[in-house]
């Protein structure tokens, strides 16, 4: 009796603690964005001076309908005009000047420009040879960079997260040769990598044959045939 309820207690909590734990993120990042938001939204605009409940959320609703106002305005003449002139003054401003700058050029990457996404995962040596670890492959080697790096060959930008947080790591520079790509979407290795290896993508695990102990199988390199 006692292992068929910590069976199914087990399992329930499989089923459960994904749901469960989706939904607190929600919860605690929507009351997050309405502690920030709400400040700023007059009182007779909120709705629960008139229902007499707090209603989580307003301030998600209000931050994405400022949010496309703000971009439909950017795209007009006016729009960017007065973006112009707003960074002409920040141009001024000797530290924050260089903070704008970076966080303007992050965000243009990750939000406006698809091409230079992590659009494959691959397999790199590291922190030794023979020793491998799941990267992100970013884009290739250009400038300073490339020039000066001792290699014939061509040159990669990759990012190799760290587990179980990956959006902290290592920017690496490596021979095109070194890198192995692989077959899984960057969404299933994220996973693999924040699952600290536990969770792997199923059509990897389906028709694998075991190897056998002692033996390694060897990927194949990028360009190889």
């Amino acid at each position: 009796m006692f292992v068929w309820l910590r069976g199914s207690f087990l399992t329930g909590l499989v089923v459960i603690a994904p749901i469960g734990l989706t939904l607190w993120l929600i919860w605690t990042v929507a009351g997050w964005v309405d502690s920030w938001v709400l400040p700023f939204v007059p009182v007779w605009l909120r709705p629960d001076q008139y229902v007499g409940l707090s209603i989580r959320g307003i301030g998600v609703l209000v931050f994405l309908i400022f949010t496309i106002l703000v971009g439909w305005m950017a795209k007009g003449i006016i729009g960017k005009s007065m973006i112009s002139w707003a960074e002409g003054l920040v141009e001024g401003l000797p530290v924050v000047r260089s903070v704008y700058k970076g966080l303007k050029q992050i965000a243009e990457t990750v939000f406006a420009q698809s091409d230079t996404s992590f659009d494959k995962a691959c397999l790199v040596e590291y922190p030794r040879k023979g020793i491998w670890a799941i990267a992100f492959i970013s884009t290739s080697a250009k400038g300073e960079i490339d020039k000066k790096v001792p290699v014939d060959q061509g040159k990669t930008a990759v990012f190799l997260p760290t587990t179980p947080n990956p959006t902290s790591g290592f920017l690496l520079f490596l021979p095109k040769s070194d890198i192995v790509e692989l077959d899984m979407s960057v969404e299933d290795a994220a996973k693999l990598v924040i699952s600290a290896g536990l969770v792997y993508p199923n059509d990897q695990l389906s028709g694998v044959e075991p190897t056998p102990i002692g033996e390694v199988r060897q990927p194949s390199r990028i360009g190889n045939a």
